[in-house]
């Protein structure tokens, strides 16, 4: 259906050579996008070559998003390679865990710098562009944490909670300008990121009694929810936290 169809667009997808964002950045090359994928390593990416056997062209940007200062220039960097920027996923994301009476300040402050600053000042580069040609789709990544306070991860709960709040923002003040911001809060996924859950016998068990679809989240639990944010179906919907979560949150 053309409402889904993301024929000639361009995609950022940070993050985008592994995991939920490597899905994602399939995904919406499947529909049609072509693809700027940021991520940490200069490494070529399995997701990248993949995307181009479709037939579109995709792009890998080595960068650190922890080097908010620099971000303008990467977005510049995108924007001269392909034109302009139609979508921007703000996917990549870190962890560090510690009881909260333990917790570094240097992991607070990463965590932080990460998860939410570099999310927000990438909405705001990508943001001008989407202000000036009338259109855009953003996409940030939020959290179960966006809802709750989780164990041990005071850091991640509170950057989860800023990017859920600021997409909401953004929304109230863009909406009317044709940009559309949303975000996606994704369940339990079995990534590497939470691999020390998957591990733990204890409370594996107790995550996956209460969700009520009886799995972990895949990757590509991700990917109808993204085109579904980045394409003209939903172009009335603004400042939404959809959640992908096997139906945790109402249970």
């Amino acid at each position: 259906m053309n409402l889904f169809s993301l024929k000639g667009k361009v995609a950022i997808v940070t993050g985008g050579n592994r995991g939920l964002g490597g899905a994602m950045a399939y995904g919406l090359a499947q529909a049609g996008a072509n693809l700027a994928i940021v991520q940490r390593t200069t490494e070529e990416t399995e997701v990248a070559s993949r995307i181009r056997d479709l037939g579109r062209r995709c792009e890998t940007f080595s960068f650190n998003l922890a080097d908010t200062e620099k971000i303008p220039l990467l977005v510049q960097d995108v924007k001269e390679k392909f034109g302009r920027v139609d979508i921007l996923v703000n996917n990549a994301g870190v962890q560090k865990r510690s009881a909260s009476v333990d917790f570094l300040e240097e992991d607070w402050e990463y965590v932080m710098q990460v998860n939410s600053k570099s999310v927000f000042y990438l909405c705001q580069a990508v943001g001008k562009e989407m202000l000036i040609n009338g259109k855009g789709k953003i996409i940030n990544m939020a959290s179960l944490l966006s809802f709750q306070g989780g164990v041990t991860v005071p850091a991640y709960a509170a950057s989860k909670g800023a990017v859920a709040q600021f997409t909401k923002s953004l929304a109230n003040e863009w909406a009317s300008e044709g940009v559309n911001v949303n975000a996606i809060a994704p369940g339990y996924m079995s990534t590497e990121m939470n691999k020390d859950l998957i591990e733990d016998n204890t409370r594996n068990e107790q995550i996956l009694q209460r969700i009520p679809a009886g799995r972990w989240g895949t990757p590509e639990d991700m990917v109808g929810a993204v085109i579904f944010l980045a394409s003209t179906s939903s172009d009335y919907v603004n400042g939404e936290i959809i959640t992908v979560d096997g139906g945790w949150m109402g249970r």
